[in-house]
This record gives C-alpha cells, sequence and structure tokens, in this order.
C-alpha cells in the first residue's frame, strides 16, 4: 500500500527494528512488512482524529488496540515504542500534519500509561 506518510513510517519502523534488533531476528522481512502495516494503520487513525478534530478518536483506537495486543500476549510498552518511533519520524519529517500527529501520539500513550496503571491499581 502506497502512502503518502511512507518515507515517515519507514523510518519509525527502521527505528523499532534498531532499538529491538531481535524482531529481525525473529520475524525476518514478513515483520517489517507487518510492521509497516501496521503503522499505515495508525496513520489512518491519526488522519480520522485530525479530520473529526478531537483527540479522543485517537486515545480510544490505542485503548481498544493496545488491549488487543495484551490479549495476544504482548505488553503496552511494544505500542508505546512503536508510538515513540513514529513520534521522533515525525519531528525529522517536514510533514505539515506533524504537530498535530504528534500531539495525539502523546495523548494516547499517556492514556495507555493512565490504564496500565489504573490496571494495576485495581489488582492490588
Amino acid at each position: 500500500m502506497e502512502n503518502k506518510y511512507k518515507p515517515v513510517i519507514d523510518s519509525a519502523v527502521m527505528k523499532l527494528y534498531k532499538r529491538y534488533p531481535e524482531l529481525e531476528e525473529r520475524f525476518g522481512e514478513m515483520g517489517k512488512q507487518k510492521c509497516y502495516e501496521d503503522n499505515v494503520h495508525h496513520f489512518n487513525y491519526l488522519q480520522t482524529t485530525a479530520a473529526a478534530g478531537d483527540e479522543k478518536v485517537f486515545i480510544d483506537y490505542a485503548l481498544w488496540l493496545n488491549n488487543v495486543l495484551i490479549s495476544r500476549g504482548m505488553k503496552s510498552d511494544h505500542l508505546i515504542d512503536n508510538f515513540v518511533c513514529i513520534l521522533e519520524a515525525l519531528e525529522e519529517s517536514d510533514s505539515e500534519e506533524a504537530d498535530v500527529f504528534q500531539e495525539y501520539l502523546h495523548a494516547g500513550i499517556h492514556s495507555i500509561r493512565e490504564n496500565d496503571l489504573a490496571q494495576q491499581l485495581e489488582n492490588g
């Protein structure tokens, strides 16, 4: 899938794989492609959120996705790290939407962390 954010997504995927070289060993090129596709979905939600002008759209997506990933054995840190790589890639880009997308990503990260904390307190 070609995407106007391809350079930013490529950079985010590269950053993630640089931070976690074991991903390359474990999942290979197919894993990178899946990671790219996942990031396309993140950007689709960032665009939808910008069109709606309401960060709650992205927050709801981030919380929903995090719950799905946790149910499949992943940790919140995996999604947060992916969002941080996107933040960094946006920072280095000349994308018009970089500032607003970064706001939504920060809001998503914050909501995931708050949700994790609430879960920890609830579970004692």
